[in-house]
């Protein structure tokens, strides 16, 4: 019996494969991305399983899942898949198609993280720790929940409340609002 992949399975795995540059097709399984994965035990599913379930066309579980939120971007999946598929990269494309379609991640403070770390990059350039920390637990009401390691760094002169800009944040808000204007949300 020869089975053929209906059109919306076909158009999420060329989707994803056209958007990240990579061949999802590619990926035969052998789970090595999984097993050098340092978080995922977090994980609802394993990186191989969302390879496999983009592959069977399963937009709603992947872009519901809490996968792509928690992905490190570490690039360990990627250096060790032996057919070069850059597994990182479908992470990042997932994370930008699933805001794009307007699916919310089940772990709101993931999206929290994410947009004060990239907020900070944008705007100063580089990422500055304690802004980082500070911004992260004044939006997630944990408002001491660091406070007792803070006060220790400080101390110690490991961390600064003031930050350096970079030279040429100009062009990093060029990058930034080039990524608005792909998502849809205007320039």
């Amino acid at each position: 019996m020869i089975y053929q992949l209906n059109a919306d399975v076909r158009n999420f795995g060329k989707a994803i494969s056209e958007l990240s540059d990579v061949d999802i097709y590619a990926c035969y399984q052998c789970g090595k991305c999984t097993a050098g994965c340092p978080i995922v035990m977090e994980m609802s599913h394993t990186p191989n399983q969302i390879m496999k379930l983009i592959q069977l066309g399963l937009k709603e579980e992947v872009l519901n899942s809490l996968t792509p939120w928690l992905c490190a971007s570490c690039e360990t999946c990627t250096t060790r898949c032996p057919k070069g598929v850059d597994i990182a990269k479908i992470m990042d494309t997932l994370r930008i198609l699933a805001r794009k379609e307007g699916y919310q991640s089940k772990e709101p403070n993931v999206v929290n993280f994410n947009d004060i770390f990239l907020n900070c990059i944008k705007n100063k350039g580089r990422l500055q720790e304690t802004h980082l920390a500070m911004m992260y637990n004044l939006k997630t009401r944990q408002f001491f929940k660091d406070a007792d390691i803070g006060q220790k760094l400080f101390m110690k002169g490991k961390i600064s409340l003031t930050s350096d800009r970079i030279k040429g944040t100009d062009v990093m808000k060029n990058i930034f609002e080039k990524s608005r204007a792909f998502l849809g949300k205007g320039e």
